[in-house]
C-alpha cells in the first residue's frame, strides 16, 4: 500500500489513526501548496483531487478520510477505533456524522473562503460572503457539543474513537487559522487537552520544516 500524504487536517487525521493502530504505510508526499493534488498523476488515481488517498495492493485507490480509516479498521481491528459491535460502530458513525456536518465542514469552508481564499479561489467555488456565518455556526455547534460532554472523557463516552480523531485534527488546525475553542467551553477544552496528550497527536504532526507556518497539520 501507499499513503498519499500532505499538509492539512484530513491527512493528519489518517496519520493519527495509523499511529493509534501502530501501522506504518509508505508515504508519497503531495504538495497541495503547488496544487499537485489537482492535476495528474494524482488525479489519475483520485479524480476528486482531495487529500489524502490510499493506494491498495491491488492497484485501486481509496479516497475520503473516513473510508480510508474504516478500511484500515477492518484490516487491523485492534485497537478498535470505530467499534467492536454493531452497536458501537453505529454510535461512532452517528457522532462522526454529527461532528462533520455541524463543525468540521463549516470550519474548513470558513477557512477556504477567508484566510485560504487565495489558495482555493481557482480550485473550487468559493463564497467569501459566507465565511463569517460558517465560522459562527462552528462556535455555536462547539458550545452545543460542550454541553453534551459533561462527565464524558471522549465524544462517544468512555471509548476513544475515530470521531475524536476527526474533531481533534480539525480543532488543532483551527487554532492556526483563527478558529479557536472558546475557553469558556470547559468540557471541550479538557477533552482537547486530553487528546492532545496522546502520543498519536504528536506523532501525526506534519514535519515542522514542511508546515509552511500552519499549525496542527
Amino acid at each position: 500500500m501507499k499513503f498519499y500524504n500532505s499538509l492539512g487536517p484530513n491527512p493528519r487525521c489518517v496519520r493519527m489513526f495509523l499511529a493509534e493502530k501502530g501501522i506504518t504505510i509508505p508515504a508519497v508526499e503531495v504538495s497541495i501548496l503547488a496544487a499537485e493534488n489537482r492535476k495528474p498523476p494524482y488525479t489519475d488515481k483520485n479524480p476528486g483531487g482531495q487529500m489524502p488517498a490510499l493506494e491498495l495492493d491491488n492497484g485501486s485507490t481509496l479516497a475520503e478520510t473516513v473510508a480510508i480509516c474504516e478500511y484500515l479498521e477492518e484490516k487491523h481491528p485492534t485497537p478498535a477505533l470505530v467499534g467492536t459491535t454493531p452497536e458501537e460502530r453505529a454510535e461512532t458513525r452517528m457522532w462522526q456524522r454529527r461532528i462533520e456536518l455541524s463543525i468540521t465542514e463549516n470550519m474548513y469552508n470558513g477557512f477556504r473562503y477567508a484566510e485560504g481564499l487565495q489558495m482555493f479561489k481557482d480550485r473550487m467555488h468559493c463564497l467569501p460572503e459566507a465565511a463569517s456565518g460558517l465560522k459562527a455556526i462552528v462556535q455555536e455547534k462547539l458550545a452545543w457539543l460542550d454541553g453534551l460532554m459533561v462527565g464524558k472523557p471522549f465524544i462517544v463516552g468512555d471509548r476513544f474513537t475515530l470521531t475524536d480523531i476527526i474533531l481533534f485534527s480539525a480543532l488543532d488546525f483551527g487554532v492556526g487559522v483563527g478558529q479557536t475553542i472558546n475557553p469558556n467551553l470547559k468540557n471541550l477544552t479538557a477533552w482537547f487537552e486530553r487528546v492532545a496528550a496522546r502520543p498519536s497527536a504528536t506523532a501525526s504532526l506534519y514535519p515542522k520544516d514542511k508546515a509552511a507556518g500552519m499549525r496542527g497539520v
